[in-house]
């Protein structure tokens, strides 16, 4: 057990890529994923909500959705810049990331559960969800299994 905290929590942060690098080539394809989502949220007039979500921007408050749906692509973008130092600078911290990207994804889940909304239709991040949480589970679980094998987390 303590190995697999020194695997997600390395002593030194840098670089190095403990064990497969496939989970590491896959991060940096979600962290596309996340910079082009949290810019749309960002960008788009409606921040996503009515052209992408489906939600009924008619209603009152609408303005109040696209303002929400903005903020979350700023906080989006600020976990899209980690995930980019993460990719080209501190790869030793790929395992913890895809951690956060379960607990994210989790909490993301729960949310929607939680607090009803209507949609015209599924929206991507629903459907994302059901793609990203068992894919981040199978990359920890690599990331995990091949540098616990490889036996040297301390290079």
């Amino acid at each position: 057990m303590k190995r697999i905290f020194e695997i997600l929590l390395p002593a030194k942060i840098d670089n190095t890529i403990h064990g497969s690098k496939i989970p590491c080539y896959v991060f940096a394809l979600y962290t596309t994923v996340s910079l082009v989502r949290s810019f749309i949220h960002l960008l788009a007039p409606d921040s996503g909500a009515g052209s992408i979500a489906g939600m009924d921007l008619t209603v009152a408050g609408a303005d109040g959705i696209i303002f929400a749906f903005a903020l979350w692509g700023s906080s989006q973008l600020i976990l899209a810049v980690i995930q980019l130092l993460v990719v080209f600078r501190y790869r030793s911290l790929v395992p913890f990331m895809y951690l956060m990207l379960m607990l994210e994804v989790l909490l993301r889940e729960l949310v929607g559960r939680t607090k009803l909304v209507s949609f015209a239709h599924t929206p991507p991040g629903a459907i994302g969800n059901q793609i990203f949480l068992p894919l981040a589970a199978l990359m920890l679980g690599l990331a995990l299994w091949s540098a616990y094998r490889q036996g040297n987390t301390d290079k």
